[in-house]
């Protein structure tokens, strides 16, 4: 842990399930038998989700779904390799990594983790088959739009920068939640009729209720949307709506609609399995699933805050950027 820098369809419900069975560890395909006090599987700690499989499965894989053993030591080796930015042999760095500043990440900053996950599947998406996002031409020119920010664009006002730049939300904690750079860690807290989602990127927590009762009304819009929750057997199911349409995961709008479920398959296993839907940015829901390994260690508190000065930084920068390009074009 570091304090620093997406309802199934019933078409693919067998398939998804069938797939993320594959993730339980080898020795216990049932259910872990910890329970809480009054009964309910107990969820609670601290669960770390760093993983370098991608969310997406690479292009250049086709349909292949899992990864050799020899193939996967070769796949988390140019990882590592290629996130070593700090490298000054002019080679070209992915991720969108060129300025000198970006250039300072190496392994010690980075916590992406040093593995793919233990069935060495070649994506965290489940369903569609192919592992990948299923764009509807709106949704691929968003998300084209999403990294164009993310990577580069020069900023009017702070509201053209990603939420996670702004500090309103972090990058990795979603809703849903996805492995990023690092503060990958969730910690669940458990009460017989609520439970807190306690990220540890920028700090946010989602209170969620058990207790039955309706989602706010449709007017009424959040960052993190608004969680209802409930359990399916051993499974924690959270359902989220009223979205702003400011949401910070990748294309998607106000209408995403999303769905969580929390397995706790072994002592020190958590399946993290979320499907999203949207009609205007997907052609179909999809899902993808997560396994967390339970983390001993605390959560740190993660000092970002809407407003500091990064923020004034990356906006003094822009305008920097914009004179030295209408200097190089002759305009005043």
């Amino acid at each position: 842990m570091r304090d620093g820098a997406f309802v199934m369809c019933r078409r693919g419900a067998t398939a998804a399930a069938l797939a993320a069975l594959m993730l339980l560890p080898a020795a216990s395909a049932g259910q872990t038998e910890q329970r809480t006090a009054w009964g309910d599987p107990d969820i609670q700690g601290v669960w770390d989700f760093r993983t370098l499989t991608p969310l997406e499965r690479p292009v250049e894989l086709g349909d292949k779904e899992f990864l050799t053993a020899e193939e996967a030591a070769e796949f988390e080796a140019q990882q590592l390799a290629a996130r070593d930015a700090d490298r000054r042999d002019g080679a070209e760095l992915p991720f969108g990594i060129g300025s000198d500043v970006e250039r300072a990440y190496n392994q010690f900053w980075w916590d992406y983790g040093t593995n793919v996950i233990d069935d060495r599947r070649t994506s965290l998406i489940i369903d569609p088959a192919d592992g990948r996002i299923p764009y509807t031409e709106a949704g691929q020119a968003e998300a084209e739009r999403f990294f164009a920010v993310l990577f580069g664009n020069v900023a009017a006002g702070p509201e053209d920068r990603a939420l996670g730049e702004r500090c309103i939300l972090g990058f990795n904690a979603g809703p849903p939640m996805l492995p990023s750079a690092y503060n990958n860690n969730v910690q669940l807290f458990q009460t017989p009729d609520t439970v807190v989602i306690l990220n540890e990127m920028v700090h946010n927590a989602r209170i969620v209720p058990l207790d039955g009762r309706p989602h706010l009304p449709s007017d009424v819009r959040q960052w993190v949307g608004d969680s209802r929750g409930r359990w399916e057997g051993d499974s924690l199911v959270v359902e989220t709506t009223n979205f702003l349409g400011e949401t910070s995961f990748v294309a998607s709008t106000s209408n995403l609609r999303l769905v969580e479920r929390f397995t706790r398959t072994a002592d020190d296993v958590l399946v993290y399995e979320f499907t999203v839907e949207d009609p205007t940015m997907w052609t179909r829901p999809w899902t993808a699933a997560v396994p967390m390994k339970r983390n001993d260690l605390p959560l740190f508190e993660y000092a970002c805050h809407e407003g500091n000065y990064g923020m004034t930084n990356l906006l003094s920068g822009a305008r920097v950027e914009e004179a030295e390009a209408a200097a190089e074009s002759g305009q005043p």
